[in-house]
């Protein structure tokens, strides 16, 4: 990044990083997102000093499971060295919103805190209170400040406007993280967004050597010593299927085809034999010999708001268990669809659903529907559902009940935009905006979720 941006030695990163639950394999072993691993790791807590990677944050703060304590001295202590940043950034592209987010709610105690020199009560983690006392002095100057920028209705530009020495933002805007680009843009004043990295937590895939360049136009050069890479020709049309019977032809790096599909099969160090990441990447160019690949998209995925995955699979078997409680109404699903909703911070999933009511007298009421929304929350995976209660990086679930005769609506303007009559699906995910128009246009009633789903760290992942 010292390439495209200077002087990245002579400041602060303002960067948003937590810890997440961990839980226990049935065997008794430790299991937990690789990040948090590193951050509890020596390598983190002990790291040498970089200039290149100085953060505003302490590391109490960030190992603190609390994610208000947390996220409240991290902002805190942007807030007091706000020369000092110059990125401002998270893992995801939600994960900094969330943070904006949580600064309009919490602005008025931030600017206490600045004015008095003490801090929140509410944080009552030892080893942040001992830290923050070093840290935290009186500067009514920088109060009025923030509370002058805070208080209003205008919240564009607010990243430069709090924190202007920021040259870039470091965030994941790439696969279904794209959808936050806008917002980004608005709270930011269009920064840079460079995408420097293609990683999971089975392993580091590769480096984008043009990290100044759009979001749309991002490729990612294969680092071949990370792990073998392997690659399955990728058809929407004809998906391959693996079996042992008749195991399709991977192909290695060096055979993959300029303009061509794969999904991405690893075997790592670390012990994984032929995994599939779930990815599906598209070979864009190559530096020397080395294949730079485009981020299609995940495998088979849905719904997406933060961390969470999806498919259609899973939301098809939720929705059958909250039909379950329509069954005493009379009353069933005749259609569905879905959207990631992520208009509001944080962002929540939203299902439209066409009824067919056998006795209209005696229909579900709102209650119900509400309940059906958490049946729906209880169904879906355990990295959703530690979004919705740990992380609060997911909103309630919200059910969108539209008028008899909408998905004949639907598939009417798919045709008039030439769909076949013959092979239209109704798509279990949409985005186009004509259509999502179509769909709020005829929604009768809106429910939510009233309460979290269970969700406990000592779950089997």
């Amino acid at each position: 990044m010292n390439q495209y941006v200077s002087d990245l030695d002579k400041g602060k990163a303002l960067h948003f990083l937590f810890i997440k639950a961990e839980s226990k394999t049935p065997g008794g072993l430790l299991a937990r997102p690789v990040l948090t691993s590193y951050y509890k790791s020596e390598q983190f807590r002990k790291r040498p000093f970089d200039p290149y990677n100085v953060l505003t944050s302490p590391n109490a703060a960030i190992l603190c499971p609390d994610s208000f304590q947390s996220m409240y001295t991290q902002m805190l202590c942007g807030l007091i060295m706000r020369h000092e940043v110059l990125r401002v950034g998270a893992v995801f592209a939600s994960g900094l919103l969330r943070a904006i987010r949580f600064l309009q709610l919490n602005w008025d105690q931030l600017v206490h805190d600045i004015q008095t020199g003490t801090l929140n009560p509410k944080v009552t983690d030892p080893s942040i209170r001992e830290c923050m006392s070093k840290i935290l002095k009186p500067d009514p100057e920088l109060a009025t400040f923030i509370k002058t920028e805070c208080s209003g209705e205008n919240w564009e530009r607010i990243i430069v406007r709090i924190w202007p020495n920021t040259k870039y933002l470091d965030v994941i805007v790439t696969g279904a993280m794209a959808q936050y680009i806008p917002t980004l843009d608005y709270y930011s004043g269009g920064l840079p967004k460079p995408c420097t990295m293609y990683a999971s937590s089975e392993c580091f895939f590769g480096l984008n050597l043009k990290p100044m360049s759009e979001p749309s136009d991002v490729s990612y050069t294969i680092l071949p010593n990370m792990g073998y890479f392997e690659f399955l020709p990728h058809d929407d049309d004809s998906p391959v299927t693996l079996s042992r019977d008749s195991p399709p032809r991977l192909l290695d790096l060096a055979d993959v085809e300029l303009g061509k599909f794969y999904e991405l099969i690893i075997t790592t160090y670390s012990g994984l034999c032929r995994y599939r990441v779930g990815d599906i990447l598209q070979v864009t160019g190559f530096h020397n010999s080395d294949p730079e690949f485009r981020f299609v998209r995940r495998k088979n995925v849905l719904l997406s708001i933060d961390s969470d995955k999806t498919d259609e699979a899973e939301l098809q078997k939720a929705i059958e268990n909250a039909s379950e409680l329509l069954k005493e109404f009379n009353t069933s699903v005749v259609e569905y669809t879905s959207f990631a909703d992520t208009k509001s911070i944080p962002g929540h999933y939203v299902i439209y659903w066409e009824l067919f009511m056998k006795d209209s007298s005696h229909s579900p009421t709102s209650e119900v529907l509400n309940k059906c929304c958490l049946a729906m929350e209880e169904s879906l995976n355990s990295v959703y559902r530690q979004g919705r209660v740990a992380d609060n990086s997911i909103g309630p679930l919200e059910i969108r009940v539209v008028k008899n005769g909408t998905f004949e609506e639907l598939m009417d303007y798919a045709i008039s935009r030439g769909a076949s009559i013959n092979q239209y699906k109704v798509p279990r995910c949409v985005n186009f905006a004509p259509i999502m128009e179509l769909l709020d246009s005829r929604v009768v009633s809106s429910h939510f979720s009233p309460a979290a789903p269970h969700w406990t760290p000592e779950r089997r992942i």
